[in-house]
């Protein structure tokens, strides 16, 4: 199955203030675009272009790190832009998830903190994760591409903390971002969506 760029699910202004048409036109139709472009050159070099993303994602993962990365972005990326929304975030939830996050991570509030924290706390590129995994939540980070499918966790919410992300309209002030991410930013629909998936 050939990697394939998604459209935004939205129009490039749509997340303004938060993030900028330009940050969107980068990160979208530069960066993604090219994780597709490599994925798909080195999946077929492997033997692996028929098989799902997440199959390339888990079959690479410490064999072909060329392949893993932008698999592995690709991965990211195709739920990333659906984790955010136009007048998204803030803690108004669906029962069912604040049900989860009240259970197992202590709450709203600890929730933010904690996924902030994970954010700020990744040294370098990667991703902070809030995931299923033995059917509880957990909060995790992850370098570069690397994600929670490859630790036997489903990852239902996942913010990219590489500097791209974010530098265009934050500079150096990641923790002003992933505060952005959270109070403005997340589709909490599609976050339930995966929950209920996964």
């Amino acid at each position: 199955m050939a990697f394939e760029l998604p459209a935004l699910p939205y129009d490039y202004e749509a997340l303004q203030p938060y993030m900028s048409k330009e940050t969107l036109e980068y990160h979208h139709d530069k960066h993604h675009k090219a994780y597709v472009d490599n994925g798909n050159k080195l999946a077929a070099e492997a033997g692996l272009g028929d098989l799902s993303v997440e199959e390339v994602v888990k079959q690479s993962f410490g064999k072909n790190p060329g392949l893993f990365n932008n698999a592995g972005q690709h991965y990211n990326h195709i739920h990333f832009w659906q984790w955010m929304k136009k007048g998204g975030g803030g803690n108004k939830l669906p029962g069912a998830l604040q049900k989860a996050i009240d259970s197992d991570l202590g709450g709203y509030d600890k929730f933010k903190a904690d996924f902030i924290a994970a954010g700020t706390t990744q040294f370098g590129s990667g991703w902070a994760w809030i995931s299923v995994k033995d059917g509880k939540l957990a909060i995790s980070k992850t370098p570069n591409g690397e994600n929670p499918l490859v630790h036997g966790a489903t990852p239902i919410l996942g913010v990219d903390v590489w500097e791209h992300s974010y530098y265009i309209d934050y500079r150096n002030a990641r923790p002003k971002y992933l505060e952005a991410f959270v109070d403005s930013l997340i589709n909490w629909d599609h976050v339930l969506e995966l929950y209920e998936k996964a």
